[in-house]
Order: C-alpha cells, then sequence, then structure tokens
C-alpha cells in the first residue's frame, strides 16, 4: 500500500508541476519591476479557468495523497 501511495504522489506532483507551469500569468517579470499599473482583477476563461480549477483540485489530491503517505 505504501509504494501504491508512494507512486501516487509522483504522479500527482508531476501533474500539479505541468498545471502551474501552463497557467497564463497576468501579471509578468516586467510589471513587477516597472510598476506595471495594470489591471488588478482578471476574469479566467476558456482554458485558463479549466487549469485553474485543476490546479486546485490537484492540490488538494496532494494534500490527501500526502496524509496518506504518513499514514502508513
Amino acid at each position: 500500500m505504501y509504494n501504491f501511495f508512494l507512486i501516487t504522489q509522483a504522479i500527482i506532483s508531476i501533474i500539479l508541476t505541468i498545471l502551474v507551469l501552463l497557467q497564463a500569468s497576468s501579471g509578468s517579470t516586467s510589471n513587477i519591476f516597472s510598476g506595471g499599473g495594470g489591471e488588478t482583477y482578471h476574469t479566467r476563461k476558456g482554458v485558463e479557468k479549466l487549469f485553474f480549477y485543476a490546479t486546485i483540485v490537484f492540490g488538494a489530491f496532494f494534500v490527501i495523497n500526502s496524509l496518506l503517505l504518513l499514514l502508513y
């Protein structure tokens, strides 16, 4: 059972990393250093919204799997 949770943890962490990297950032690093003053509120639509919710779901899976891995 420990091996199952360990493999699942590795798969979830890879998927979570990919989802975070695929998300389009509304503020780039150039806005951080130059003041930017751009939009403070951004509505997510389409694929961006899907990636956002999938990141939350896989983050929850990661936490739950971590706790289960700790028990075994």
